[in-house]
């Protein structure tokens, strides 16, 4: 019965793999292949008429995609580079500095992962700072929500990263700043990725944070597609909404593969050294 089981824990997984995850991929991508007419009830059944290329450059022409696109860079670069940043910076002196407030303050960076974010008291405060419908104004929102979401990976990364590392370049006279560039933030590459990928999930298709906080003033994709969605080109539309999910998810798609060649690459250079 354990060897059955043992051999049958990777068909499981996979089985659940592809329903979890395969089933609504599968009905995103066939949707956005098909005719106005075979959308209107979307189902998993295969087009009749493959209209992808169709509806991808129709969506691209007539939906504002480039405009949104650049919108949704203009917020999520920023935000990724600055809690990479930051939290790689807090975790690093977190685990390093063993000490009573540290361990509070650990607490406190990490409570905002369980701790939901006020938005009313958000968009109060950026509004008396005026910030509000900026696109700095979104940047320091998502830096501050998911910075928590970094200190709490790489900290733990961190303390498997041998101190002697750092001992060995503080003796050849390197500062804090030379040691953490140098010799630790190149080890936090296949964390940071996993970062990475993480943040740029969760910013990328932010719509409620961003529907509070810009209002409509920065166009990005997630707020387009509500937009559009709800116009005359796109109401009922599903072929054309499908569609444009399968555009805005494009670029993760690219993260995720780049992410991760990084992780892997990270991990067998760790295990060469």
């Amino acid at each position: 019965m354990t060897r059955f089981w043992t051999r049958a824990q990777p068909v499981a997984a996979i089985a659940l793999v592809l329903v979890v995850i395969g089933v609504p991929l599968w009905l995103v991508v066939v949707t956005a292949a098909k005719s106005q007419g075979e959308a209107l009830d979307p189902d998993l059944s295969l087009p009749r008429d493959w209209r992808l290329l169709e509806n991808l450059r129709q969506v691209w022409d007539e939906g504002e995609v480039p405009t949104a696109f650049l919108g949704s860079l203009l917020v999520v670069v920023p935000a990724v580079a600055l809690l990479l940043t930051f939290g790689s910076m807090a975790a690093w002196i977190l685990a390093r500095r063993a000490t009573r407030l540290n361990a509070v303050l650990y607490a406190l960076g990490i409570s905002g992962i369980v701790l939901p974010p006020a938005v009313v008291t958000v968009v109060l405060l950026l509004r008396q700072l005026g910030l509000a419908g900026s696109a700095a104004g979104m940047i320091g929102v998502y830096t501050g929500i998911y910075l928590s979401t970094v200190i709490f990976f790489v900290t733990g990364f961190v303390r498997t990263i041998p101190p002697a590392l750092e001992e060995a370049a503080q003796i050849d006279g390197a500062g804090p700043f030379t040691v953490f560039w140098r010799v630790v933030l190149p080890l936090l590459r296949p964390v940071l990725a996993t970062a990475t990928i993480l943040i740029c999930l969760y910013v990328w298709n932010d719509v409620f944070y961003a529907f509070f906080v810009i209002g409509g003033r920065l166009d990005t994709l997630p707020l387009n597609l509500f937009r559009v969605a709800s116009a005359g080109l796109y109401l009922n539309n599903w072929h054309l909404i499908f569609a444009y999910v399968v555009l805005m998810s494009l670029p993760l798609v690219v993260v995720l593969a780049v992410a991760q060649r990084r992780i892997i690459a990270g991990i067998t250079g760790g295990a060469v050294k």
